[in-house]
């Protein structure tokens, strides 16, 4: 009985750990979305720069005075060495994802940030010359194909704003090839990555968006009919921002590897369904069926990964494969952070 119960409550947490992550996830996205849609507030600088002074904010809060998490000590050297190029490259992840959700469906934007299980592999293998088990590179053909299959059909295509968002995939995949490496030594958990990433890249993005969006952001301020109510809602979008990388770290501790990979899929999904019923944007029906394919390529890709890395010692694998949740835990908040802030 006593076991039952325990298992019970095993699925129960995992299940509203699981809605939770759902929920901050879509929700960042679509309050993001309308910032820019229907508030008006086209100054995606700002918005990221807003977002990562809140997960700055949120971090310090959680560590240092709540003790909710412990702090993982950084050498002052590695502080600018290591942690600075990678707050630089998650800095432009963060812009890119933004600036492409001005001016892209969601749901388009969503299938191709999906694109980048395909991206990290490819530039493994271009740049780092490393080679990885022909099952990766075959669950790599849905994703490419469904891809395809959704930018051909995507009814409000626009090339520079597709490239945007397939650079922003290039970023997220050169931030975790180079985590293996200038990381390499600190464990970090999403909460302590955004501790010692997110002032950085507030440093860094604050005097490019003072510059390029700060009169822009006056004039919107005077214009609009109700501006406090307005950056009530947009501050808040950062506030959520920081609540996503806390329910990744919580998602990840309460499931399994292979759960995490299928719930992250399913959750893209929930996000263009959702968006779709806000915004109404038009999806075709082949645009449907291509961001379907590559949400089960995705699947699929996470499948074969859990499988090599359960391969028994000696087995040959591919390189850097997971070997429990602490290495899935992702560096940035992405998603898939990517995605989400």
């Amino acid at each position: 009985m006593e076991e039952g119960r325990f298992m019970q409550w095993g699925v129960f947490r995992s299940l509203l750990a699981i809605l939770q992550w759902w929920g901050f996830n879509v929700t960042v996205i679509i309050i993001n979305k309308w910032i820019f849609q229907k508030l008006d507030f086209k100054f995606p600088l700002s918005v990221s720069c807003i977002h990562f002074i809140c997960s700055s904010i949120g971090a310090y809060l959680v560590i240092e005075v709540l003790k909710l998490k412990p702090l993982i000590a950084v050498d002052p050297e590695d502080r600018w060495k290591r942690i600075f190029p990678m707050s630089f490259v998650f800095c432009i992840n963060i812009v890119l994802g933004n600036v492409s959700l001005r001016y892209i469906p969601v749901s388009f934007m969503q299938t191709i940030k999906s694109f980048t299980p395909a991206t990290t592999v490819f530039l493994q293998w271009l740049v780092w010359r490393r080679h990885f088990d022909r099952r990766i590179w075959a669950s790599l053909v849905p994703i490419v194909g469904g891809i395809l299959l959704t930018s051909i059909t995507e009814l409000n295509f626009n090339m520079f704003w597709f490239c945007a968002a397939l650079f922003g995939c290039l970023a997220t995949s050169t931030k975790t090839i180079l985590a293996e490496s200038l990381l390499h030594g600190y464990k970090f958990d999403s909460i302590n990555t955004v501790y010692y990433m997110a002032p950085f890249a507030t440093m860094i993005l604050g005097l490019p968006a003072l510059l390029l969006e700060g009169n822009g952001v006056v004039d919107w301020f005077h214009a609009h009919p109700a501006p406090w109510a307005a950056l009530v809602i947009i501050f808040s979008s950062g506030v959520l921002a920081f609540c996503l990388n806390f329910s990744i770290f919580y998602v990840i501790h309460s499931t399994t590897a292979v759960t995490f990979n299928v719930a992250g899929n399913l959750k893209v999904a929930v996000a263009v369904l959702i968006s779709w019923l806000i915004f109404r944007n038009p999806i075709s029906g082949l645009n449907a069926v291509g961001c379907g394919i590559t949400l089960l390529g995705c699947t699929f890709y996470g499948y074969v990964r859990h499988m090599i890395s359960q391969q028994p010692p000696g087995t040959p694998r591919t390189p850097r494969t997971p070997r429990n949740k602490i290495e899935l835990l992702p560096l940035v908040n992405n998603d898939k952070l990517d995605d989400k802030v």
